[in-house]
């Protein structure tokens, strides 16, 4: 049995009467006052795009505080990664291990250009941007699952293809040997 969504005010509404307490709790759990601010204009801009998903089970508070806990949490991750992946970026490298990275990458955005534009987009977020597969499913708007399957197929792809032009592509420092999600 599934719970009927039920009607919510306009979300310009929503938004001027609920700003501050969404505010107040991304603070609490980032830490930082503009942080806090990305998270919360992220949620109301998720609210605009897709349905809430809101069933009247509780309070629109509570399923909205539960949202922006959810959200701040994920932010967390997100920028955790994003701090560990700039971290191992700014370890200096010698001159021909530069050389090496750049014509690695060269040879995996050749390859990249040869596979389909659902399992580009795919492998180009998770690679080049970083982005944790839940990420890549709400901005693709597709599931999680299939997120995964499609990056898995890019990946075979692309490193066939990298392969049969004797191109090493574990080389190349992907985000799958980290075992972030």
């Amino acid at each position: 049995m599934h719970a009927a969504v039920v009607d919510l005010p306009p979300l310009t509404q929503l938004y001027n009467e609920h700003r501050a307490r969404a505010l107040a709790i991304a603070r609490r759990i980032v830490g930082d006052s503009d942080d806090a601010e990305d998270v919360v204009q992220d949620v109301f801009t998720r609210l605009a795009w897709k349905s809430p998903g809101y069933g009247g089970r509780a309070a629109w508070t509570t399923w909205l505080h539960r949202v922006m806990v959810n959200s701040s949490i994920n932010w967390l991750r997100a920028r955790k990664r994003r701090e560990r992946l700039s971290h191992e970026s700014s370890e200096p490298l010698t001159p021909e291990a530069q050389a090496v990275g750049a014509e690695m990458k060269r040879h995996f955005t050749s390859a990249m250009a040869e596979i389909n534009d659902q399992q580009r987009q795919v492998l180009y977020l998770r690679e080049m941007r970083g982005l944790s597969y839940p990420e890549i499913a709400r901005l693709l708007q597709i599931p999680e699952g299939t997120v995964k399957s499609t990056l898995h197929r890019a990946r075979q792809r692309t490193f066939g293809l990298m392969a049969e032009r004797g191109h090493q592509p574990e080389d190349l420092p992907l985000h799958a040997e980290s075992g972030t999600p």
